[in-house]
């Protein structure tokens, strides 16, 4: 039995550029034939993965790390692993607790590639992974107990990663890569072969999945693809349910402060693009996939869900947030919960753009259509299921129970998907 969580919201943004292309133009997409504002899903994700950690719903062990410095960081809030081995409990000394880390990172799909500072030296502050890394903290804590054992094992595993690193550098036209995709297998074959009966505990401690935003987004290692985490949850563009018309510009100055009172002019000046528009999003989860990504762990699951839905309402990014402070909540939100059943985005209700209505705006107008196309979509494809809402204006019988609070709505939406998951 497939259960599907789905999120259709309407959102007013007042003039704002949260998420900019590379002319520093806000993003934009051609659909029905109009130009629409478009806010990459890649923005929203990231504020809602920052909304996961200030809010007190997930632990910090129930999270990822998503870095390129999982290895070592200067700012220790970034907390590389090397950071974690060389501090705490039994510390090791920084060289050892380079290769432990090295190797260990390796066998999880993670290469480094390494840099030599102004002395020809080869150190730890630049060293970066090839792409960005996502890895659970809980993980993070289980590896740091593990490489601070003593045993024979590792300790043979860090001989082979450092001779490895030491015959590299010895090599021509090394460029701190370990190598492609074979070089960096044959090294984990090595590595493996060291380890013994630790590879067994090393994979089970890698394999152990208990971050949330890692099972929500998922995770893809190119170098080793059995250790990618398929992502439970879709996250489409959010775009604008009406046509932009014109490119609009704030030309803004800036006077110094301790310029010659004679001196009437600005002393900095330039212009910002921006846009206004109301938008739909969507987004879904496969709750099945969800549990399986946790391993069956059905407490984390509804502390998740509870901390997803809530970053949906609250979370935005943050592009040139100081410059319009556009923090508008969504105006309409309906949660359905679907047993056996395909996702549906319901974006078609826009494919025409909606026109605002005389002496008003585009939020009426647009939750109208969105209602048409589920009214709509519910009688041609079947299972409506569990709806809820809560609107700023146009209440629709087919968005279901409307609910006083967002606080109300997110707890019935999580009831409602647990008991789902029952079957």
């Amino acid at each position: 039995m497939k259960a599907i969580l789905e999120l259709h919201y309407l959102q007013n943004f007042a003039p704002s550029n949260l998420n900019r292309d590379d002319t520093g133009s806000p993003k934009d997409a051609f659909f029905g034939g109009t130009r629409r504002l478009r806010i990459s899903s890649q923005s929203f994700k990231r504020a809602m993965r920052q909304d996961f950690a200030a809010r007190d719903i997930l632990e910090a062990e129930e999270l990822g790390l998503r870095s390129k410095r999982l290895l070592f960081s200067e700012d220790p809030k970034e907390r590389g692993l090397v950071n974690r081995l060389t501090q705490g409990h039994s510390p090791l000394d920084m060289e050892e607790a380079r290769f432990r880390a090295e190797f260990a990172l390796l066998m999880n799909g993670i290469a480094f590639v390494e840099v030599k500072d102004e002395e020809d030296n080869y150190v730890l502050d630049d060293t970066k992974s090839e792409a960005l890394a996502f890895l659970g903290e809980y993980n993070l804590a289980l590896l740091e107990k593990f490489l601070k054992s003593d045993s024979e094992e590792i300790q043979k595993a860090s001989s082979v990663m450092r001779e490895a690193r030491e015959k590299l550098r010895r090599s021509k036209g090394y460029k701190g890569k370990i190598g492609e995709t074979a070089a960096k297998e044959k090294l984990r074959k090595a590595i493996a072969t060291a380890l013994g009966n630790k590879k067994k505990e090393l994979d089970n401690i890698l394999d152990t999945k208990k971050a949330v935003d890692v099972a929500l987004f998922g995770r893809m290692l190119a170098d080793l693809p059995d250790k990618n985490a398929d992502a439970a949850a879709q996250v489409a563009h959010p775009i604008s349910t009406h046509a932009l018309r014109e490119r609009q510009y704030d030309f803004y100055t800036a006077v110094d402060d301790l310029k010659p009172t004679d001196n009437a002019g600005a002393d900095m000046l330039g212009t910002v693009e921006f846009a206004s528009a109301t938008v739909y999003r969507y987004a879904c989860i496969d709750l099945q996939k969800l549990l399986d990504n946790l391993q069956g762990d059905r407490e984390l699951l509804e502390k998740g869900l509870r901390a997803f839905l809530y970053a949906s309402i609250y979370a935005a990014p943050t592009g040139k947030q100081n410059t319009f402070a556009a923090h508008n909540l969504p105006a309409l939100m309906v949660q359905v919960v679907r047993k056996d059943a395909s996702p549906r985005n319901l974006a078609n209700a826009f494919e025409k753009g909606v026109q605002a209505e005389r002496g008003g705006g585009y939020l009426e107008p647009s939750a109208k259509a969105l209602a048409d196309e589920m009214k709509w979509q519910n009688g041609v494809f079947g299972d409506a299921g569990s709806s809820r809402f809560i609107a700023r204006d146009g209440k629709h019988e087919v968005f279901g129970q409307e609910m006083e609070s967002a606080a109300a709505l997110i707890d019935a939406t999580v009831a409602e998907a647990m008991q789902a998951l029952e079957g």
